[in-house]
């Protein structure tokens, strides 16, 4: 597990999330674990095999968390850019507005000089760059009249609507720059985090890397394990729910044997059903595609691109980023979790997967990784901290 993920005490969670058999579980699985894992410090001064693994999946989990933080920015720069090109098209058109302005201004300036009629300090409005000229132009404007001043108020109004503007498009110009060093950063840092632990594996002899790939294997046996008795949880409810249902159906006015009206089942909303078979039927069509981190699809993904995707296949708009996904629904307790719902990890919530039934979901897991179906508790019970429905 990573380092920057506190332990949990059970119970402590959203409420509903965790239950005793998968606590008892979880215990098991760290028993498990540390029976088969090298943890001893080797003579050489290298790090021991457990030591490895823990610095790989720290830096995994660190890479995914800035792969978020590069996914908000994105997002983010994207809207700015989008914000700056309307607003400089617009200070273009108001541009060329104040210039035809300036132009009849001007007409008007060039005939008092040529007649000598008129106010003589007409031609002073073509100059006027601050605050303070517009003032002092309001001054002039007093002795004018007719279609004169008609026109220096044109003037006017389009020169100060200009400078708005033009300041308007200052300020988001100097926004997005800094939404661009946002990107740079955090694609900086997943760069980083990534080279570090491909430089730790490649340290790893033929043999370590053997026994890690045995630790795996016993972590997905106890995830698959945990999955099984979440799925005969869920069957246990599901049976209690269909009882109660054959009982009420024994009652003229719709309730039970104790004249209490019951709740419905959640698997009963088959709208939400509907959306979710689209939703996972897409989220299946894309295994085996890679995980690379900020994709979107189509021929790639990172963890909350595809769960954007396949809510999307759906008729469902999801936002960008796992932070933002987390608060896109109503959240239900992991064991009533139904096929279509969004389960989100870690306790930065960097990272998330479709829950198709029985315990599995479908998830974009790392990079070198493709999208694949997998147990919701392949990193642990723990590692799970919420499930949400976005529909």
């Amino acid at each position: 597990m990573a380092s920057h993920r506190k332990s949990r005490t059970p119970g402590t969670r959203v409420a509903g999330i965790r239950t005793p058999a998968l606590a008892t579980a979880a215990l098991t699985s760290v028993a498990l674990l540390s029976q088969t894992a090298t943890a001893a410090p080797t003579d050489d001064g290298k790090p021991s095999l457990e030591e490895v693994e823990k610095k790989v999946g720290d830096l995994y989990r660190q890479a995914e968390s800035a792969t978020e933080k590069y996914n908000a920015a994105k997002e983010q720069t994207a809207k700015q850019r989008k914000r700056v090109d309307t607003l400089l098209d617009d200070v273009a058109q108001r541009t060329q507005k104040l210039n035809d302005a300036r132009e009849e201004l001007g007409s008007y300036a060039a005939a008092q000089y040529r007649t000598g009629a008129g106010v003589p300090d007409t031609a002073t409005f073509l100059l006027a760059d601050t605050p303070q000229d517009v003032f002092d132009q309001r001054q002039v404007m007093d002795r004018m009249t007719g279609r004169q001043k008609e026109a220096v108020d044109d003037y006017v109004t389009q020169q100060s609507e200009t400078m708005k503007k033009r300041q308007e498009a200052t300020e988001s110009l100097r926004t997005l720059t800094e939404s661009q060093d946002d990107l740079k950063t955090a694609k900086a840092t997943v760069q980083k985090k990534l080279t570090d632990a491909r430089e730790l594996m490649a340290q790893l002899t033929a043999e370590e890397k053997a026994r890690l790939a045995a630790i795996e294997k016993k972590k997905q046996e106890e995830a698959a394990r945990q999955a099984a008795e979440l799925a005969r949880q869920q069957a246990g409810q599901q049976q209690a729910r269909e009882e109660a249902a054959r009982q009420d159906a024994g009652g003229s006015d719709g309730t039970g044997s104790s004249g209490t009206a019951t709740s419905p089942s959640p698997s009963t909303d088959s709208s939400y059903g509907t959306k979710a078979e689209k939703a996972i039927a897409f989220a299946r069509a894309q295994i085996g595609k890679p995980y690379v981190w900020g994709a979107t699809g189509p021929g790639s993904y990172d963890c909350s691109g595809l769960t954007q995707a396949a809510w999307k296949a759906a008729g469902v708009a999801l936002p960008r980023t796992t932070y933002d996904q987390v608060n896109a629904g109503t959240t239900v307790p992991v064991s009533q979790a139904q096929p279509g719902d969004l389960v989100f990890f870690y306790d930065d919530v960097t990272h998330v997967g479709i829950y198709i039934g029985n315990g599995m979901m479908i998830h974009a897991p790392k990079p070198g990784t493709y999208v694949r179906e997998e147990s919701i508790f392949y990193d642990g019970e723990s590692s799970v901290h919420s499930v949400v429905r976005p529909a």
